[in-house]
């Protein structure tokens, strides 16, 4: 393994487990965690991004994982788990609103995780405050998602079942990441 930190990217449509084994990865395999920065502008606005917000929010988030990957570095970990990516802030200012302005960036940013697990929507519903567009959304989200990764070949694998399920799954993969 090289000593440079390797960036591995959680994906997932609303309400599939991001944070829950991003967390449990950092936790059991000693890395860092980069919270999802959509969760930080709730909070701090009390409502969703606009459109014309968005831009910001994807800047954001990509600011909070390069501070984690310099972190990293002067740590000398070995992994950095991102809770989503400005992919997604792409992804929902495309279905939200229309804008697809967003895509070159958030790809070329894409370009840098090591490998993306993309989380199946086969978890319950669960309510998870203000930012969160439904259940009925998750499923197109999710479309969108895959659609994105197979067009760009992005190394991506799926990660389903049980909490234990994918962060046994979770492991295996990222421990199969070669430089």
């Amino acid at each position: 393994m090289s000593s440079e930190p390797r960036l591995i990217c959680l994906l997932g449509a609303e309400c599939t487990g991001k944070t829950t084994l991003a967390q449990a990865l950092a936790q059991r395999m000693g890395g860092l965690w980069v919270p999802e920065y959509l969760r930080r502008f709730t909070d701090l606005h009390g409502r969703t991004p606009e459109r014309h917000e968005q831009l910001s929010v994807l800047k954001k988030h990509e600011d909070l994982e390069a501070a984690a990957l310099e972190t990293a570095r002067s740590q000398s970990r070995a992994w950095v788990f991102c809770d989503t990516a400005p992919l997604m802030t792409a992804i929902y200012s495309d279905h939200v609103f229309g804008d697809a302005s967003l895509f070159p960036q958030a790809q070329r940013l894409h370009a840098r995780y090591a490998l993306t697990l993309l989380l199946e929507p086969d978890i319950p519903w669960v309510a998870d405050g203000i930012q969160r567009d439904g259940l009925a959304q998750r499923a197109a989200v999710h479309a969108r998602i895959e659609r994105a990764l197979t067009e760009r070949a992005w190394p991506h694998v799926r990660m389903s079942g049980t909490l234990e399920d994918r962060l046994i799954a979770a492991e295996k993969a990222v421990l199969s990441v070669t430089t």
